[in-house]
């Protein structure tokens, strides 16, 4: 059958094989215009005087192209579809040669000499089918991109069209019944063709020339055989040259479109976007509705079972619209949900976050209050979690996180709300009869499972926890609970980590005190409410003063003296003790030279000890201001001895190397105080060059 000669889809050909990428790029893009060219050439000039030289000469040239792009152009993983187009280009152009060179193969009306072209086009067909549906199983967008369901929508109205004019009329035709078989299948290969190549033109997000090729050699393809048709039934008088010029004409342009540098995009996957329908697509589907409609309407029918074939195309159609608008709507509330489970889960673990929560706490706001039930939260913070992020880095940390989500979950009752509400801290709410004790047993349990190690790509982590209980009944708002749970929690951590404390009226007093206090210790440094006092430090053996210690004092108008013991703490949680520590610093320097300088040259040098903060050791600017310091006080560095708390290196044990380091650089001593009281490392220590 002549139908096989438009069939040739994928395949670039070989330009001058220039070295130059970009070179070679725009050779395989001029080519293919060229090839376009030629195929809108040979389509519009219709008849020719040689046209069996003129296909042969086509398919030729558009082998060559197959046969370049499969194994130039194409990407290496990507090369099966277009491989299978390169054969079903071999296919082609043996049924072509075939029906030049047997007696009576290319005669009109057919006769039984053209089976023996057909041997070779049929399974040509076959094989174009499986390229463009391997390129189509690499391109797909997701299961919501309604680009399959207007492919199917433009299929069944093409088959509506190919079953009134072709396949219908084939099948009324006197002739041998294994014709007529043959006959009817190029129209349905023909249908299957186009919703494949619809389907590859509406999906994704963009279509490159390598496409818009395809799509014009299929329309080209489609015309030819309908041609044939409508010839072979003289229901019009058709040349036999102008059908011909259409199948070399769409080769060509099968074979532009394989040789075009955009082919590439033909095999990549595609992301869905959802947008509105353009004019050009709602004009396709409404033309792919009204068509079937309007031949109904105007072509006679030919007897029952016309009819039900035609009942039945119509029906599909209007099923596939009806699946187009219940698929809207659903893609429509899977996106939605898909948004609100990215706003109410952490993106990480996928636990649910503090919104999820508060909705929580709400709901069952009203189920507690008539049921008589209490809402607890254990508030639950990792212990020395950036330890790990910075030993080990982020992606352990990461790694961390989702190991402890998911014991947590796998331990909880499934009525009970596991959440990551930031960072290194989880919730775990539940619901129980007022009074009990469930909510302690729990944060006891949850305590007990840190105690096992935790498989990570480093090994077997073990970390405590700190957790805050916290209850209320169902009038409590959620943010209070959370609030009281996080108040509670830090209790904890004051007891030594590793426990769980339970919230009551007198932490929220200590929790507004500790704010008060922190309102009034901000600006006591501007206001000159600190001092500094100074404890001398005596040699043993000589019974004289080696130095002293200094340690800073707050006295505030109304609160009087401030026990360090209380805004200490307070100063270091709010970074406030940055600069009042840098105060302290340059104060005692001063003092110190004073001393010195009033005592003599002569005299038993003096040092002076200066405690130096965890949130100090975390502060770059350190190492500057006890440089400036030492500048304007005029001390040699001995002098100025530096006090720190194990527990303050081993916090941000990376900076807090990389600054006493910096700061022994400058001649400073360096003094470890309260050392092996912690959880001190030996190999953590062997990092400091000078210690001894």
């Amino acid at each position: 059958m002549t139908r096989a000669l438009a069939d040739e889809h994928d395949a670039p050909e070989r330009p001058a094989a220039p070295t130059d990428p970009l070179r070679r790029s725009r050779g395989c893009a001029a080519s293919a215009w060229v090839m376009a060219a030629a195929g809108t050439i040979l389509a519009l000039a219709g008849s020719q005087p040689r046209p069996g030289l003129l296909n042969v000469a086509a398919f030729l040239t558009g082998m060559i192209g197959i046969c370049y792009g499969a194994y130039r152009v194409a990407l290496p993983a990507d090369r099966g579809p277009w491989q299978r187009m390169a054969v079903a280009g071999m296919l082609f152009l043996a049924g072509l040669i075939a029906r030049i060179v047997v007696p009576g193969a290319s005669v009109s009306p057919p006769t039984t000499m053209a089976l023996i072209p057909d041997a070779f086009i049929i399974p040509g067909y076959l094989m174009t089918v499986a390229g463009f549906a391997g390129m189509l199983r690499l391109r797909r967008a997701d299961r919501d991109d309604p680009a399959w369901v207007d492919a199917v929508l433009v299929g069944a109205g093409s088959a509506f069209m190919a079953w009134t004019y072709l396949v219908a009329p084939s099948i009324e035709r006197t002739g041998l019944p294994v014709l007529q078989v043959v006959n009817s299948f190029f129209p349905v290969v023909d249908v299957v063709l186009v919703v494949l190549v619809a389907q590859l033109a509406l999906a994704g997000s963009s279509r490159r020339p390598s496409m818009w090729l395809f799509v014009v050699g299929s329309v080209m393809l489609f015309t030819g055989d309908l041609l044939f048709s409508i010839r072979d039934g003289n229901l019009a008088n058709v040349g036999a040259e102008m059908i011909e010029a259409l199948y070399s004409a769409a080769f060509l342009f099968f074979g532009a479109a394989s040789v075009h540098p955009s082919m590439r995009s033909l095999t990549q996957p595609r992301t869905a976007m959802v947008r509105t329908l353009s004019p050009a697509r709602t004009a396709l589907i409404a033309l792919t509705l009204l068509g079937p409609v309007t031949v109904s309407i105007v072509e006679p029918s030919r007897g029952t079972f016309d009819n039900v074939v035609r009942v039945l195309l119509c029906s599909v159609l209007i099923l596939t619209v009806l699946f187009r608008v219940v698929g809207s709507n659903n893609s429509r509330a899977r996106a939605e949900t898909v948004i609100r489970r990215r706003v109410t889960h952490d993106a990480l673990t996928d636990l649910p976050n503090r919104e999820l929560l508060s909705d929580t706490i709400a709901t069952w706001g009203q189920r507690a209050t008539d049921g008589g039930q209490e809402i607890s939260l254990l508030f639950i913070d990792l212990d020395r979690f950036k330890m790990i992020n910075d030993h080990w880095g982020h992606q352990v940390g990461d790694e961390l996180l989702c190991a402890v989500a998911t014991r947590l979950s796998s331990h909880v009752r499934s009525s009970d709300l596991v959440c990551r509400i930031g960072g290194d801290e989880f919730v775990v709410a539940l619901a129980s009869p007022s009074h009990s004790i469930l909510a302690e047993s729990v944060a006891g349990r949850i305590l007990h499972l840190f105690e096992r190690p935790f498989a990570l790509t480093v090994g077997g982590v073990v970390v405590s926890a700190s957790i805050g209980v916290a209850k209320a009944d169902g009038s409590a708002e959620a943010l209070e609970l959370i609030r009281d749970a996080d108040t509670a929690m830090y209790k904890a951590k004051g007891r030594g980590r590793n426990a769980y404390a339970v919230f009551d009226t007198s932490l929220r007093e200590d929790l507004l005190g500790r704010m008060a206090l922190e309102q009034a210790f901000r600006g006591a440094l501007e206001r000159g409410e600190l001092y500094a006092t100074y404890q001398p430090i005596i040699d043993l053996a000589s019974g004289e003063v080696d130095g002293f210690e200094t340690l800073m004092r707050w006295q505030h108008p109304e609160l009087g003296f401030v026990s360090p013991m209380r805004f200490i703490p307070v100063a270091e949680e709010t970074g406030l003790i940055v600069d009042a520590g840098a105060w302290l610093l340059r104060e005692a320097a001063g003092q110190l030279a004073a001393w010195r300088a009033a005592r003599g040259p002569d005299a038993h040098p003096l040092h002076m000890s200066v405690n130096v903060s965890v949130r100090q050791l975390r502060d770059r600017e350190l190492v500057s201001v006890v440089r400036d310091v030492l500048a304007s006080t005029g001390l040699p560095p001995s002098a100025l001895w530096l006090e720190i708390t194990e527990s303050g290196v081993m916090e941000d044990i990376e900076t807090a190397l990389s600054t006493l380091n910096a700061l022994h650089d400058l001649g400073v001593v360096m003094a470890v105080d309260d050392f092996g009281t912690g959880y001190s490392s030996l190999s953590y220590l062997s990092r400091l060059r000078w210690a001894s």
